[in-house]
This record gives C-alpha cells, structure tokens and sequence, in this order.
C-alpha cells in the first residue's frame, strides 16, 4: 500500500523548491521504507534545484538523512523494522571488479530502489542522490541503510549521509593523513571543516584553512585549523608555502571543486604531495594544466568520492567515536529547521551563514 506524505521538490531548473504531497509506494524485494527523522541541506541538493548534475527533473531532493526502517522487502536480511540507520547513496554491489578485488568502496556497481516515488498525479520523481529524503517517507534499497547506534541524534547522525562523511573520508581515507604531516584544506563550509576535522584527528601537525570568508575561518580553528589563510587577500599558495617551511603541504584538499581552487591546490602542495578533489564541479569546468608540471611535481592526484568510505565499517566508527568525545559532529549543525524552510535555508548557505541546515521531522 502506498503513502501520501509532503515533500520538497525541485520542478524546474533554478526555480524555487516546493513542498508538495509525494506518493511513497510499498518496498518491494531488497528495498526499505524509511521514516526520515532529519536531513541536511548539502549543496549537492542546490546542484540538483540548480541543473547542475543532470537534468532529470522534477527532483524530490534531500540525501544527508538519518531514520528509522518502518517495513523491508522480501528477502531484506540486513536491516529490520525499528532499526535506527543513517542512508547512504552508495549501496556497494559485492559482485562487481572492485569489490571482488577488495576495495567496495569503489564499487562500480551501486544500486538504488528499483520502484519510483511520484507525485499525486503519477509523475515519476528521481530521488536525489538515490535517496530523497526531503520526505517524511522515503523508499531506498535495503543496502542504502546502515544500522548505527540509536542514541545519537539523528540530526547529528544523518551528517555522515553526506558532507562530513565526504570531508572527513577525503582526509582520512583517500588523502590518508599520516602523523606529523601537513595539510591545506580550500574551501570551509561543512565538507571542508570536516577534512580540517579529519585531519587533525589523523595527527596532521599543521592544518591550514583557507576560504574567502573571516567568520568562516574562525568557525575552521574551532574544528582544528592551525593556521587560515583569507584567499581574497593575497596569493594562496605562496601563503601555504610560507606556513610549511618555503615547501607546500604535504597534503592539499580542494573542498570547493572549482577550477581556481584545483589549481592552487596543485601547486601548493610540496614535491611528491598528494592532492585531493572532493568539492564537485559542474559538468562545464574545464582543466588546463602543463604536463610538464603534473610530472615534475610527482605524488598524486584524486578525486575522493564519498571520502571513499565503506558505509558498514565506517559510519559505526564514527557515531562511536562521537558518543565517546573524540569527535564532536553536533558542531556542524548550524540550525534545525521544518520542510518549509529548505529553500531559505538554500539563501543562508549562498551567504556562508550555516554549515548545516537540518530539516527535522
């Protein structure tokens, strides 16, 4: 039996978001219907208003979720009804070239829910992300969920779904952050705090934030910049290297996925350092570098997707180390908010008001 329940939905490129009754229908085989406790407002869901990953419109937007399975499928094992499980959109198949070869958080084969959710007059939504969780229902598939600890908010939990996850796995597994290191993070909003979390988590002994904006900057220290750079105010990689002794940083990660910011990542990062992309572009950017300096300079440059994390091993981790102290998610949440209020919310993350607006249920 289907559900009717309110949604935010994106109808048209650039136009305002709406909520609107959205029909949920019954999980069939391998999926999970999930009672959405809280979402955040990422700028991934701004991507989608906006046109910018493709355009598959309307959207039922919304994926930084966390919730509580109220029915499964047939032949769902891995989650039960009442389980408290944050989503994910990276559901790994087993099966495919990388996770025969060990490294699932590559997968290459992903799935979601097979059945569509629609509007009251049938018309088919595409679920941000695989997820759409801007809903007070949501049908995803099975393996989108991971069954985490019920005592931590889901406003806090739901954080991994997304932004922080991707910061922080952009440090500590893509970039693997090692002891004493040095690292740049370009770009402060709630994915690059998460990197600076990350990395100083890792022991990195130098963390340079760098961002356009002072309060920004501030709020960067508060999660472990050592050091903050205002790029509006003088030329970024020099200011990287004056604070790594005259070399770079070992480790540089571009939170803001723009062609500018790329570039200065490359370039001021020392010999042999590793560079990490983990803002997302617009399928428009173009990148124009000298072969001759993506040689001489050696080490490596990767893109990080989802901060290559393993939903089932990681998310767990996390919520643990959050309920034991040692890392304070709550701090990314700026504000707790209705369904009605996600396209204000849209407007105070343009203006660098927020790291995380949530809309909770």
């Amino acid at each position: 039996m289907a559900n009717e329940v309110r949604g935010v939905i994106a109808r048209a490129k650039g136009a305002p978001v709406e909520v609107t009754t959205v029909v949920v229908p019954a999980p069939a085989p391998g999926e999970a219907l999930v009672r959405v406790q809280a979402c955040g407002v990422c700028h991934t869901d701004l991507h989608y208003r906006d046109g910018g990953i493709n355009d598959d419109f309307p959207f039922l937007l919304g994926h930084e979720a966390a919730g509580v399975v109220e029915r499964v499928g047939d032949g769902v094992a891995d989650v039960a009804p009442g389980d408290f499980v944050i989503l994910n959109w990276r559901a790994v198949c087993g099966q495919c070239r990388a996770c025969s070869r060990g490294e699932p958080w590559y997968c290459f084969s992903t799935f979601n829910a097979q059945q569509k959710m629609t509007l009251a007059d049938g018309t088919a939504l595409s679920p941000a992300l695989g997820i759409g969780a801007f809903a007070e229902l949501t049908l995803v598939a099975a393996g989108q969920c991971t069954k985490v600890d019920a005592a931590v908010p889901a406003q806090v939990a739901g954080l991994l779904g997304c932004g922080v996850m991707a910061g922080l796995g952009a440090a500590l597994n893509t970039a693997s952050v090692r002891r004493g290191e040095t690292v740049a993070v370009i770009g402060c909003g709630g994915v690059g705090d998460a990197a600076i979390l990350g990395a100083s988590f890792a022991g990195a002994r130098t963390v340079i934030a760098v961002d356009v904006d002072d309060r920004k900057l501030e709020w960067a220290r508060g999660f472990g910049a050592t050091h903050t750079v205002n790029a509006g105010t003088g030329d970024v990689v020099e200011a990287i290297r004056e604070l790594t002794d005259g070399f770079g940083a070992d480790v540089v990660i571009d939170a803001v996925g723009r062609v500018e910011t790329f570039t200065q990542a490359f370039y001021a990062r020392d010999l042999a350092g590793r560079v990490v992309l983990v803002g997302v572009p617009t399928p428009d950017m173009k990148l124009e570098l000298p072969l001759i300096d993506v040689f001489g300079r050696g080490g490596s440059v990767k893109s990080s997707w989802y901060g290559d994390c393993l939903p089932s091993r990681d998310f767990p981790m996390l919520i643990d180390l959050h309920r034991q102290g040692r890392l304070p998610l709550d701090k990314f949440v700026s504000e707790t908010i209705g369904l009605d209020d996600v396209e204000a919310a849209f407007d105070k993350m343009h203006r660098g008001e927020v790291l995380r607006s949530v809309v909770t249920f």
